[in-house]
Parts: structure tokens; sequence; C-alpha cells
């Protein structure tokens, strides 16, 4: 689950620079981590109820839910003159993603079946998580590359203005295939689980033989 909706326009600072450039360039800076919250149970119920109340807080749904991903795009776009018109000297978008994912404290003391059940969902989760990650990284990099090919405007306020449209377009873009992602998700989660535990069961049964 993806938190949070990010402006690029918010965080982008722009900046005229003094002076020529023969061609414009880009840098995207990413970063990413992982933070663990913990939960406790013994059965099934327990660790479901421990995921609803310890799990992170979403606002777009009010609900806590067993993992999050946050994601802030930032970054900054320089502008250089090109005789009378105005173009983009450089570009360059950072993206910071945090997964936060949940940690059982009672995993080395469960019984065999329930260590199954929650190793193949938290195994699901980090993989959920990661995919928002990497659907942000891709907008960051194309975000990038659109900025290196706006064509020069006759000023630079025409040109940060189109740089804002851009920024808000890519935002959007990306809030819409997140969603998406999550819609899915949502849809095919029993069958994916239920696919996992066989697949997990069937590894086991081929260790043991």
């Amino acid at each position: 689950m993806m938190t949070g909706r990010i402006s690029f326009a918010a965080f982008l600072i722009l900046s005229i620079v003094a002076g020529h450039s023969s061609s414009a360039y880009g840098d995207t800076v990413i970063s990413k981590s992982i933070t663990y919250f913990s939960v406790g149970g013994r059965t099934a119920e327990e660790l479901d109820k421990a995921l609803s109340e310890r799990g992170p807080m979403m606002n777009s749904t009010g609900a806590r839910h067993p993992g999050a991903t946050r994601i802030k795009f930032g970054g900054t776009v320089t502008y250089v003159k090109h005789g009378n018109r105005c173009a983009v000297g450089s570009a360059k978008v950072t993206l910071s993603t945090r997964l936060i994912l949940p940690r059982w404290k009672n995993r080395r003391t469960a019984n065999r079946d329930l260590a199954l059940v929650w190793d193949t969902l938290a195994s699901d989760i980090k993989r959920h998580e990661e995919r928002h990650a990497e659907i942000a990284r891709n907008h960051a990099r194309k975000l990038e590359k659109d900025f290196l090919a706006l064509k020069p405007e006759a000023d630079c306020e025409r040109m940060q203005a189109r740089v804002a449209r851009l920024s808000e377009t890519a935002i959007q873009q990306h809030d819409r295939d997140q969603a998406r992602f999550d819609r899915t998700e949502a849809a095919n989660f029993d069958r994916r689980m239920i696919r996992l535990l066989q697949y997990r069961l069937d590894g086991i049964t081929k260790a043991k033989r």
C-alpha cells in the first residue's frame, strides 16, 4: 500500500543559472530504506488483530494496513539561456522510499503451520511494497527524462510554467499507477495466497523425500 500524495511542484527548486550550456543533463538520486513494526500473537486471530492495530495508518483510507511505502519526490531544475530563449539546463529528480513492514516477535516459538502462513504472508507483503517502490522509481526516472526533453521557451517564466505542468501531470499518473496496482493486488489476494501456500508446502514435501 502506497501512502501519501506527493506533488513534484511542491518539492522542486527552480533556479536560473547564468551562462550557456551546450546540452542538458540529469542525475536521478534514489534511496530506499526499510523499517519494521513489531506484532505479537500465538494464533492466526491474534496476529490478524495485531496487524490491524499496529500496522501503519493510511491517510487515504483512514485505516491501518499490514505494510506501507512512504514516497517522497524532490529535486532541482535549472535553466539556461540559449540566445533569446530559455531551456532546461539540468534536472535532478530525487526519490526517497521507506518500506514499513511487520515483524512477528513470536516467530521462533510458533507452531509449524502458523509459521508457514506467516512466512508466506510476510513475504507477499514485502513483495507488494517493493513493487510500490519500483513504480515510484520508474516514474522518477521518466520525469527526469521528460524535463530534459522539453523544448526551449521564449522566456524562463514560461519554461518554469511548463515544468510545473509536467510535474503535476507526472504525479497524477504516478498516483493512478499506484492505485491501479493496489486494486489488482487486492482483487487477487485470496488466489495468490493459496497459490503461494501450496508452493511452499510442495517445497517442504520435496525436501523431506
